[in-house]
């Protein structure tokens, strides 16, 4: 007499037979020593990680505007990237309970914030560090507007924006965003910035108190520092710098920025995001 197989054995025994008999192996995560020495079994996961740009449905979307950390994005002033920035100290291939890396990079690489005590001594000495820095201000309703390509942002520029008063938080979307400067390996000293008298001019009209640009400083090369002080003086004004502004619409948006507490540090990478 012969008994039905329950359907649930059935399904086991197909999934049994379509176990191959070796595994084909991928290359292992970039922070292990030698990538070739360490693999990874390709078909004991179901699915590749997911990195998104965009969360949510039409209600509710998420956008996030930080760049991811890669060992080939641009490094301040270099011809060379970044580079490696992660390493693993311990590893459960080479028989570790668990996988342990340490980090190493310039806290103005990528997505970043400035603190006060970037360009002024007497504020580096004092603490105001990254760790002091107003999460009021790192969070909060935020416009995102494109500024005209064909020149940095000066005085005029900023005047032509018509930015009304009672903003408090702006995020610059400029020609760099269009070259995708941050895409690139190499450091490159043509960026679009704020000029002197552009950030004078958004001192003093506007209510500005987060500015966010596309690229790894606020203020164009030739005026690197004498921007940066007129921005930083009061310790009123906090800036984002290296946002990832492509395919982001202008418009208003709420925006979350959080630095890591880093105590006695002048910058930070930045985790930032845009909900609409």
């Amino acid at each position: 007499m012969t008994h039905p197989v329950a359907p649930s054995l059935l399904l086991l025994l197909l999934l049994l037979l379509q176990i191959p008999s070796s595994l084909s192996a991928v290359p292992a995560h970039p922070a292990y020593a030698d990538p070739a020495s360490c693999t990874v079994a390709s078909s004991s996961l179901d699915q590749d990680p997911l990195r998104e740009a965009e969360y949510g449905g039409a209600a509710r979307r998420i956008l996030d505007i930080t760049h991811a950390y890669r060992e080939d994005m641009p490094a301040w002033e270099s011809d060379e990237p970044l580079g490696r920035f992660v390493w693993l100290l311990k590893t459960m291939a080479n028989g570790s309970i668990a996988n342990f890396s340490e980090m190493k990079l310039p806290v103005h690489s990528g997505t970043h914030v400035d603190a006060p005590g970037h360009v002024f001594q007497h504020y580096f000495e004092a603490g105001f560090d990254v760790d002091t820095l107003d999460l009021h201000v790192l969070n909060g309703p935020a416009l995102l507007l494109d500024v005209p390509r064909d020149k940095n942002i000066t005085a005029e520029v900023m005047e032509s924006l018509h930015i009304p008063r009672g903003v408090h938080r702006v995020l610059f979307r400029t020609l760099n965003t269009d070259r995708q400067l941050m895409l690139k390996k190499e450091f490159d000293s043509s960026y679009v910035g704020f000029m002197k008298d552009g950030a004078q001019w958004l001192v003093d009209n506007t209510d500005i108190k987060l500015v966010g640009v596309d690229y790894l400083s606020v203020a164009a090369f030739d005026d690197l520092i004498p921007s940066h002080l007129v921005f930083l003086k009061s310790r009123e004004i906090i800036l984002v710098e290296g946002l990832n502004l492509e395919n982001v619409k202008p418009g208003i948006y709420s925006l979350h920025c959080l630095p890591l507490r880093l105590r006695g540090a002048e910058g930070s990478p930045i985790r930032c995001i845009l909900i609409k």
